[in-house]
């Protein structure tokens, strides 16, 4: 049997999201002229399929349909977003010079949303056959081991953040193949240089695009009083911008948290979603939270996230399958890092990244793809044996 208690946090997770959908899309369904329940209809419909996916993967034989589904999401999805740039605008929506969405019947895929599960499962199949513990490797004899994922992870870098121009996702997956990397067996020595070969890497990606430059002005504008404060004024006068807008997403959102105190406002009665804070239903929608329900809110959804990772790495460790615990691992990874790149992101302690909540944020792309992340790991589950 599947693990139920996971099922029944995400699906709870899910049900949370509907009900904020509906609160916090009021004023855009006024501004736009929608129906009401524009979103929230869409929303469910986007639930109800992702817990019928969760459910029904859960049935399925994981010696069997694990692997196929795997490499079915790696390569398909690896496939669309490599088509995307050469597609017609018929097909897909571009916003910004970047083509993220792929065009279905009248909704908007992501296809890197589903390819970030088949890249967990594509890393869980070939480090479990090539990694093993290092052994007494000296550095030099890991890096030429790790060099073909190096290679591949850089063409993947290249479509994600270059073309489709979200580096956000890619510090998520990033994330996901250090930890998966010393999950599988590499030395600390060998995880340390590589993240901070990783880190440099990723600066020099920041500062070669005027975009990325100004977010991270756009977020130093606001940290920066806090962060100067234990530097000497002689140093802290040199990194202070003097004459940069404050950021409008980050105050607002930090206005809303604080406007939600304790308690909150109550369901339905937050203001900053009124025109201030824009679209907070989507990535700020923990800050929308924040407002209405206040800190025991966003403190009763980090207790649900922290459960369902609990319930991920349990399933991990209780495997005998390398390939399922590197899998199941690499899933809550990932769950885990968007959640707090978000959290950081409207907190304003990290640039916004543009990334969505696990499961919280409306939109079908992501929730379909994590409850399909989900599945694969209750279809893992059953060969478990669980503590209930």
């Amino acid at each position: 049997m599947a693990d139920r208690q996971l099922f029944i946090l995400t699906s709870l997770l899910i049900g949370i999201s509907i009900i904020f959908t509906y609160s916090l899309s009021s004023y855009v369904v006024v501004l736009f002229d929608y129906s009401d329940f524009h979103f929230v209809i869409r929303q469910f419909a986007f639930g109800l399929l992702s817990i019928l996916i969760m459910w029904s993967l859960a049935q399925l034989n994981p010696d069997i349909w694990l692997a196929r589904l795997g490499f079915a999401l790696f390569f398909g999805a690896l496939f669309l977003m490599i088509a995307m740039p050469f597609m017609p605008a018929s097909l897909v929506s571009e916003v910004g010079g970047a083509k993220r969405w792929i065009k279905v019947a009248g909704f908007s895929l992501a296809p890197v949303e589903f390819f970030k599960i088949g890249f967990v499962y594509f890393l869980a199949w070939s480090f479990s056959r090539k990694m093993g513990h290092h052994g007494g490797m000296g550095l030099k004899e890991e890096f030429s081991r790790f060099a073909p994922y190096a290679v591949f992870f850089v063409v993947v870098m290249v479509l994600i953040a270059v073309l489709q121009k979200d580096l956000g996702q890619v510090v998520v997956l990033s994330m996901a193949l250090l930890f998966m990397l010393m999950f599988a067996g590499s030395s600390f020595k060998f995880f340390i240089t590589l993240l901070g070969s990783a880190s440099a890497f990723f600066l020099i990606f920041i500062f070669t695009a005027e975009h990325r430059i100004m977010r991270i002005k756009s977020w130093w504008s606001l940290a920066q009083n806090q962060i100067l404060a234990f530097f000497p004024e002689s140093i802290a006068s040199k990194l202070r911008i003097e004459s940069y807008s404050e950021p409008y997403q980050i105050s607002h959102s930090l206005n809303a948290i604080h406007n939600g105190g304790l308690f909150g406002s109550g369901l339905a009665n937050g203001t900053f979603k009124l025109g201030f804070l824009s679209e907070v239903h989507t990535d700020f929608v923990l800050a929308g939270i924040a407002e209405e329900f206040g800190f025991l809110g966003v403190l009763l959804v980090t207790i649900i996230f922290l459960a369902i990772l609990q319930r991920i790495f349990r399933v991990a460790n209780r495997t005998q399958d390398e390939k399922s615990y590197l899998f199941s691992m690499g899933i809550g990874l990932l769950i885990a890092f968007t959640f707090l790149i978000n959290a950081y992101g409207i907190s304003g302690l990290t640039p916004i990244k543009g990334i969505s909540v696990p499961f919280l944020s409306y939109g079908g792309s992501a929730m379909i793809a994590a409850s399909v992340g989900i599945g694969m790991v209750l279809m893992a589950s059953r060969k478990v044996k669980l503590k209930r």
